[in-house]
């Protein structure tokens, strides 16, 4: 009989134990420059800013499992290079290089982070402060690592309900799925509260823009502000497949945009809330998977206008031989959920194709991340249409999302499956 006792209390500590082996931990870094600095939104010469909305930030997600360990770290910028993500891994303890996944938000009214050049090849970033942000974001990651703790997982992938995003070019050719990942506290005083919350939804948080003389973390502040307040932890968001030209709709029945700050807290106040609702009524998983798979994707530089960034930027993008770049890929799987990352701004139908061969309930995609390397077009929409001249003028090339989508789809070949889809 004792046998019997000291074996059954040996299986719940062995469930107990293997229930409390996913951990998870958060961090943010403030990164507002003071004094301002002008914003980009894109190629050309910086805007000066002579006021703020909201602040800018890195944001910093760590989960662990079973020895493995992934960070997510979001930027409030319109895109973050790899030449300086790859500075932050490189003061980053405990987690392999690979497996840290850096992700911009794409606001439109944040410093130069590409040190574009222009036509003379002198560029305006200001470079002490791109390298105060490398030591954020690592600061922000090493802390999210120290804080790491025993947590469960809820996911959920549901469709985000009124105005909030549509595509400029063809109104109805976005993808609504608003994708959510939420690590809770399943010990201590906090037990059952977030630690993270990571927001996952392709748009253009431009309501603001690079034009107008302020600088803001747009739609994604007032985000980050409303989950804090009504759950707590820390709020994270990634964009996702909004390449040509899903935005923000601002849109007022009279035809005008409201390019306000009040019209990025209406926006980024309704998306949390979508957020929040659509996790919810998620299940808890106690106990979720955690893999990350990489690979290395090399792409041609086919665009005069990205060979002339990359060969004249002040942060010297490695450039391979034959005009080449090689951008870092990832695959995530946590629990329910498969994220792919994509190193540019993907157009929408490249996001439907790519999560509809996911082998997860819960398929998600990290727009912008690990590099972004401009649009990704099919080589059949590649200057087919007028309004695709811009977005295929600033692509690497005609074959850049058809290369990236035959590696993306042998990543997930290889890879396990999300939980629940085995």
């Amino acid at each position: 009989m004792r046998t019997w006792i000291v074996y059954f209390i040996a299986c719940l500590l062995s469930l107990n134990t293997e229930a409390q082996d996913f951990k998870a931990g958060a961090a943010r870094r403030l990164i507002t420059p003071d004094p301002l600095l002008p914003v980009s939104g894109g190629i050309g010469t910086p805007q000066p800013a002579t006021r703020k909305q909201g602040d800018l930030w890195v944001r910093a997600v760590v989960f662990e499992k079973n020895g493995t360990r992934v960070a997510v770290v979001s930027i409030d910028n319109l895109g973050w290079p790899s030449v300086l993500g790859n500075r932050a891994r490189s003061l980053i303890g405990g987690i392999p290089p690979e497996n840290i996944l850096i992700a911009a938000t794409h606001t439109h009214s944040g410093p130069d982070a590409y040190a574009f050049p222009n036509e003379k090849g002198q560029s305006f970033a200001d470079m002490p402060y791109l390298d105060r942000c490398v030591r954020a974001m690592a600061e922000a990651v090493n802390e999210a690592r120290t804080n790491l703790r025993p947590a469960t997982l809820r996911v959920a992938v549901g469709e985000a309900k009124g105005q909030i995003a549509y595509n400029y070019y063809a109104p109805d050719l976005y993808d609504p799925r608003c994708g959510v990942i939420q690590a809770l506290a399943s010990t201590g005083p906090d037990v059952g509260k977030p630690i993270a919350t990571l927001v996952n939804y392709a748009i253009h948080p431009e309501v603001i823009g690079s034009g107008r003389g302020i600088l803001s973390p747009d739609l994604c502040g007032p985000l980050y502000d409303r989950i804090e307040a009504n759950v707590g932890g820390v709020a994270l968001f990634v964009n996702g497949a909004q390449g040509g030209m899903v935005t923000a709709d601002n849109r007022r029945p009279e035809g005008k945009e409201a390019n306000t700050w009040e019209e990025c807290i209406r926006i980024g106040e309704l998306l949390a809330d979508e957020a929040l609702r659509i996790i919810g009524s998620a299940p808890a998983q106690p106990n979720p998977s955690l893999t990350c798979a990489t690979r290395s994707v090399t792409f041609p530089i086919e665009s005069d206008v990205m060979k002339y960034i990359v060969k004249n930027s002040p942060l010297k993008y490695p450039v391979l031989p034959g005009d080449k770049v090689a951008a870092q890929v990832n695959l995530l799987t946590i629990g329910t959920a498969q994220v792919l990352t994509i190193p540019g701004e993907a157009l929408p139908n490249i996001g439907f194709y790519l999560k509809r061969q996911m082998r997860a309930t819960a398929p998600m995609l990290f727009g912008l991340t690990n590099d972004a390397f401009g649009y990704m077009l099919t080589k059949v929409d590649f200057r087919s249409f007028r309004r695709y001249d811009y977005i295929s003028r600033t692509s690497l090339g005609e074959n850049t999302a058809e290369i990236f989508m035959d590696e993306a789809l042998k990543l997930i070949a290889n890879a396990p499956a999300a939980d629940a889809y085995r």
